[in-house]
């Protein structure tokens, strides 16, 4: 079978209700799958998979229907879809979780459609360890393999999380992960334990500090755009990622391939949700690029 440079997005669909000091917002469209299929549909062939409930508003189908080459892989059920509330402190970055439904998505085992195994890319966003197993083992193609993970599956799952980071190519994971996953507070230490076990990369993700892409014989970091007001960072680590791999798929270097999930990050939390990614152009996008140190 042929490859394609398709990219199939693994996560969740959501519905959020996020609080900050800027004010409330609810049943927004969040997610991890939501967030990077818009970042990586802006610029190319994306494939989300993920699972809805009835309830799920029609607009949210059309967003992912404008940023998807299809959407053969949401899955409709009966039932509420995900839902999560957040708040965060004034900080811009520590938050608490007020609630968390999760509705069809405790049910969810992907079955991806033939027409879409042959994907050249898959990122595997954050979501349970033994579903990103899952939709990995029916891909044809032999793709390249993006994963995120977080400290709960670190905790929880950490013979799945091993697992799958064995058959990853690149690693995504934010500088806290990084120390619990390796037992190192040490970047350089920690990423030669990650490289060890079995990724060739690994991507550090510093919040406000930028990124920093490390392996056997690279070490590049990237900053960020300056925003004046960060209305709401849920999804940035997702709009990141998902513009990271678009940018692989597009052919650029990494340097220039996180310059572009930083860009996009920027954009992402400047507003509540993913409603500032919506209307953004390439151009917009490439102009921020320029700007990032």
């Amino acid at each position: 079978m042929k490859k394609t440079d398709k990219v199939l997005i693994l996560g969740s669909i959501a519905l959020d209700t996020i609080e900050t000091k800027y004010g409330k917002a609810e049943n927004l469209l969040g997610g991890s799958a939501t967030y990077a299929t818009i970042a990586s549909g802006l610029f190319g062939d994306a494939i989300p998979v993920g699972i809805v409930g009835n309830d799920f508003p029609q607009n949210g189908f059309k967003i992912f229907e404008n940023f998807s080459e299809n959407i053969d892989d949401i899955e409709k059920k009966e039932g509420g879809t995900f839902k999560w509330g957040g708040k965060y402190h004034d900080n811009g970055d520590d938050r608490d979780t007020l609630f968390t439904d999760l509705g069809v998505f405790e049910s969810f085992n992907p079955i991806i459609h033939d027409n879409n195994k042959n994907a050249s890319w898959l990122f595997l966003a954050n979501i349970h360890p033994s579903l990103q197993l899952s939709v990995l083992d029916q891909c044809d193609n032999n793709p390249t393999v993006i994963t995120d993970t977080m400290n709960l599956w670190i905790d929880t799952t950490p013979d799945e999380l091993n697992k799958i980071i064995s058959k990853t190519n690149i690693l995504l994971i934010n500088e806290s992960e990084l120390s619990l996953l390796t037992k190192s507070k040490d970047i350089e230490e920690s990423s030669k334990k990650i490289l060890s076990m079995g990724p060739d990369k690994i991507i550090v993700k510093l919040g406000s500090k930028g990124a920093r892409y490390i392996s056997k014989t690279e070490d590049i970091s990237v900053g960020v755009y300056p925003v004046q007001h960060v209305y709401d960072p849920t999804g940035a680590g997702d709009v990141f990622g998902g513009g990271f791999v678009s940018g692989l798929a597009d052919g650029l270097a990494p340097l220039d391939a996180m310059l572009r999930g930083s860009a996009l990050a920027s954009f992402c939390i400047e507003d509540f949700g993913v409603k500032k990614l919506l209307d953004i152009k390439i151009e917009d996008v490439e102009e921020r690029v320029l700007q990032i140190n």
